[in-house]
């Protein structure tokens, strides 16, 4: 993702290390391939994210830190499944799971979960489930449709992926072959509806694109601020500071 208003203004890249892709050329592809459609889905075409495939969560975050102190121009999100409950914010969650700390440089909102796994997001369009899989799919396999599908256990999601399927063609669900797939078929609205968190990160996303980064660069100094009084607006400052430092918090030293 690049952003631009008109010739004067600085390039603004958006970058978005995401958990997935495995140690394979084509299934990073796939994967890069599926979130940018989710994406485009959610509201951001004509706007969308560079998508880091990384392959393992731990890969996912070291590259992450690595642009954050090597690419710091950049706005860098990192995207992992949370692999358990969230009663936390994202970084206290992989730091009590990972023991990752927040690097040097990044914000609360440049890290984004998948709760409980990327898989649960599958849950909010159970239609697409169906047409997937065909004939022989069984829905009924799947957790209650009530269920709020952040509180759906990695096992038990698992265990319903694994028994639905067992009648249809496909007789299996196959994290290669099917994750991404589905990934770029299911309806993005659905989840931002039936997941907190995925709203919260395609709202980050949706929030770069408003910063006129020209004009407002500086005026509020967007990438060297230091600010002594971080809830305070400084002297100086654009009306647009309160959104920098809540979506772009990352530039700041606050």
């Amino acid at each position: 993702m690049v952003f631009r208003r008109d010739r004067r203004e600085s390039l603004v890249n958006v970058k978005v290390y995401v958990e997935g892709g495995g140690d394979r050329r084509e299934l990073r592809t796939k994967c890069r391939q599926s979130f940018s459609s989710f994406f485009r889905k959610a509201g951001l075409d004509g706007r969308l994210p560079r998508i880091v495939a990384c392959g393992s969560r731990h890969q996912a975050y070291d590259r992450f830190c690595s642009a954050i102190a090597h690419q710091p121009e950049d706005v860098n999100f990192l995207l992992v499944d949370s692999e358990g409950p969230v009663h936390t914010n994202a970084w206290e969650h992989l730091a009590q799971r990972d023991g990752w700390s927040r690097p040097s440089g990044a914000s609360d909102e440049s890290a984004h979960l998948m709760v409980q796994m990327m898989e649960s997001w599958f849950l909010a369009d159970r239609d697409c489930l169906a047409r997937y899989f065909g004939n022989g799919f069984n829905a009924n396999a799947l957790p209650a449709p009530q269920k709020a599908i952040e509180d759906i256990s990695k096992d038990d999601l698992e265990r319903a992926l694994d028994e639905s399927p067992r009648q249809s063609s496909k007789r299996r669900y196959a994290k290669g072959r099917d994750s991404f797939a589905l990934l770029g078929q299911i309806d993005a609205a659905k989840v931002i509806v039936a997941s907190p968190h995925a709203r919260r990160l395609v709202e980050a996303m949706s929030g770069c694109w408003r910063i006129q980064r020209h004009d407002c660069a500086r005026k509020c100094r967007l990438l060297r601020l230091e600010i002594q009084h971080p809830l305070q607006r400084p002297h100086g400052a654009c009306a647009h500071f309160g959104v920098h430092r809540n979506l772009v918090g990352a530039f700041f030293q606050g």
